[in-house]
């Protein structure tokens, strides 16, 4: 070979190794995607020209927030139980397609004397609840793919939004949740209610105080076993969930990403410039979903067809250099864990497995070292209704602060400690994941959904300096 052909052959190396741009012309559409795959390679390197910044946005005071709950399955009954004991809250509606489940709300309201508008028996009924005049946020708890097309009407209706994880299941879909927002000014809050977690607060508070000195890298994950109920007719309006998981990608990584995002200033300072993915075979979802098929119309669908992998593996590199590692395995048998690994050149902390843990060397500090950590660095917002929050409950509690938090934000015109921009980027894992494991784990940009905006944006500051005067009213 001379040195010409040599040149050659190594420029083609070097194009494949180029990370998404070298890939285009060997990227394809993976089996069962459900995400309009074709355009993530284009709609990855978009320039966003920002109208408005959100981040850091105030929307005017809301004194009493009237609300609409689109879904009132599991989460969205919990959200009902946790919001009755927030004061200055009125439910106005809700919407669900399940008589059945409408029936159920309405019996428990009840009891609370709140007799809301319902809307159901129809797929479009959720929206006469959004047109109403009288509300001022929509609350979205209705399966992943109706999130952000629910999420865009209620905010051309002149309506705040916050809904379930995830926000999006598209590129395509995270831009449109971006531009709209910006251009109606109205707040897009997805509810991760990790990032209310009492470990994961501590070790917010620890980090913004330099704790853990410069951090450099961070971990987080969902791995929880969902096996059984990804077959449960009762649990799951037409298997949606069974569904989703025909797409070979981390479909569900916000619990993880979403704190040791704010701890990395995500949006705020820093931001993800790219990221790689791969899974593993899928060694279970497939052979129960033949079987059943064989077995009970209800799945004929689904026989044939194939499944995201058990275990997810994706990593991300932030434009400062900071490396993000995600985990996402629903099926495999084994002891549930957020992972939430946090480590600076100063120390380090560790939530899974149970209790969370801090070091500053080779050691875990002692428990009674860890108790003082504790009161040292508890987060304002902890101190002042954490055991409240955690008598109503939702996780530990941590959903009912994340419920009071948007409340009390909305009352006095503060700005949310979620924006439309951590929507998108955390939701984008999701189909940019997908387009990697597709691609033999090809590099691939993550957007700036922010148009420049984080190397200038505040980070987010969940210290309660101003608003903290909304009443709970715990039965």
């Amino acid at each position: 070979m001379n040195k010409r052909e040599f040149l050659k052959v190594a420029g083609l190396g070097g194009l494949a190794m180029s990370g998404s741009s070298g890939l285009v012309s060997c990227s394809k559409e993976p089996a069962g995607a459900s995400s309009n795959f074709p355009q993530t390679l284009e709609l990855a390197k978009k320039q966003h020209k920002q109208s408005f910044n959100m981040t850091g946005y105030a929307a005017p005071a809301i004194d009493t927030v009237r609300i609409a709950y689109l879904g009132i399955g599991n989460r969205g009954f919990g959200a009902l139980k946790r919001m009755v004991n927030i004061a200055n809250t009125e439910i106005r509606a809700i919407a669900d397609i399940v008589p059945a489940k409408i029936d159920r709300a309405k019996e428990f309201l009840g009891t609370h004397s709140i007799t809301p508008e319902t809307y159901t028996g129809s797929a479009d009924a959720w929206k006469e609840a959004v047109d109403r005049d009288d509300i001022d946020l929509v609350y979205i708890c209705s399966p992943w793919s109706l999130h952000a097309p629910m999420a865009l009407y209620a905010m051309e209706k002149g309506k705040h939004v916050v809904t379930e994880i995830p926000a999006a299941l598209s590129l395509e879909q995270c831009w449109q949740l971006v531009e709209t927002s910006e251009r109606t000014k109205k707040h897009c809050m997805m509810l991760e209610n990790c990032c209310y977690g009492f470990f994961e607060l501590l070790t917010l508070n620890m980090a913004r105080q330099k704790y853990f000195g410069e951090i450099i890298h961070v971990e987080g994950a969902y791995i929880h076993d969902l096996f059984d109920s990804l077959f449960n007719k009762a649990g799951r309006y037409d298997l949606w969930r069974l569904r989703e998981n025909q797409r070979n990608a981390n479909l569900y990584p916000m619990h993880g990403l979403g704190p040791v995002s704010q701890i990395l200033d995500i949006n705020r300072g820093d931001q993800y410039d790219y990221l790689v993915s791969m899974s593993s075979n899928d060694f279970m979802i497939k052979d129960r979903a033949d079987k059943l098929a064989k077995e009970d119309p209800d799945f004929a669908d689904f026989g044939g067809k194939t499944y995201r992998g058990n275990m997810n593996t994706t990593t991300i590199r932030t434009k400062k250099g900071k490396t993000i590692m995600l985990q996402h395995d629903v099926t495999s048998p084994r002891p549930y864990s957020r992972i939430h690994l946090v480590s600076g050149t100063e120390g380090c902390a560790l939530q899974y497995p149970l209790p969370g843990r801090v070091a500053k060397g080779h050691e875990w500090l002692t428990e009674e070292e860890f108790k003082e950590l504790e009161k040292q660095f508890e987060p304002p917002i902890v101190k002042r209704i954490g055991e409240l929050a955690k008598k109503v409950g939702g996780h530990g509690g941590m959903d009912f602060l994340m419920d009071w938090r948007l409340i009390d934000c909305l009352r006095n015109g503060l700005p949310l400690d979620m924006d439309v921009y951590d929507a998108a980027a955390w939701s984008s894992i999701i189909p940019l994941s997908e387009w990697s494991v597709a691609n033999r784990s090809g590099a691939i940009d993550v957007p700036d959904f922010t148009g420049g905006s984080w190397q200038t944006n505040a980070p987010v500051d969940i210290s309660m300096s101003k608003g903290g005067n909304t009443a709970i009213n715990v039965k």
